[in-house]
């Protein structure tokens, strides 16, 4: 089992800012991010580049900040890449504290194979969730085996990891079954076309 990536970071203040400024801290393998939340003025900051790219590459990472020696707690809550290059450019934290709820977007994971000949469609691709700050899912999963055509679940027939609670609209289609339209149509032309003995019959 490969070993979960570490989520504490050692981060600067820092007093600089403005394009230029961003751009010495990139340079310098490091990222510029503002601390947010609880009342409190946003902190700016620093992160250390290559650990903090290794920790985005999973969705909703709380981190474990050292800020000069102060241990904070914090949630991803945007990060702004470059669109060409998608190098990360800045980063949005929000000051989270242990056992607190936050809300957050949670992918979804389709597992199963529904009726053959049918093929599954995801409507809905993340789902609103509110969670406690430091027991986030990775995902929600819906099963789609043995589904056969027009079937579908929407969000509330989903089962929620323990302590979440929906967010996102009830009757949200998150996936539907169908047969994909060329087969549909193939056998509608099958059914119209007549059989051998019928069209033999009507050559008599």
């Amino acid at each position: 089992m490969a070993k979960d990536v570490d989520t504490h970071l050692v981060s600067e203040l820092r007093t600089q800012f403005g394009k230029g400024a961003a751009r010495k801290i990139r340079a310098a393998d490091k990222i510029p991010a503002v601390l947010y939340g609880h009342g409190t003025q946003p902190q700016h900051i620093t992160l250390p580049g290559h650990e903090t790219a290794l920790v985005l590459r999973k969705a909703n990472q709380v981190l474990e900040l050292d800020i000069e020696g102060k241990r904070q707690l914090a949630l991803v809550k945007d990060v702004q890449k470059d669109p060409v290059r998608q190098i990360i450019e800045h980063i949005d934290l929000l000051i989270v504290i242990a056992g607190e709820k936050v809300t957050v977007e949670v992918p979804v994971h389709v597992e199963g194979e529904s009726a053959p000949g049918t093929i599954v469609a995801l409507d809905t691709k993340t789902l609103s969730l509110e969670v406690e700050a430091t027991h986030i899912p990775e995902s929600v999963v819906v099963s789609v085996e043995g589904l056969e055509e027009g079937a579908h679940v929407i969000a509330s027939a989903i089962e929620l990891p323990t302590g979440a609670t929906l967010i996102s609209e009830a009757d949200a289609v998150v996936v539907a079954v169908s047969v994909p339209a060329a087969a549909a149509g193939a056998d509608d032309e099958s059914a119209e076309a007549p059989s051998a003995d019928a069209a033999a019959a009507a050559a008599e």
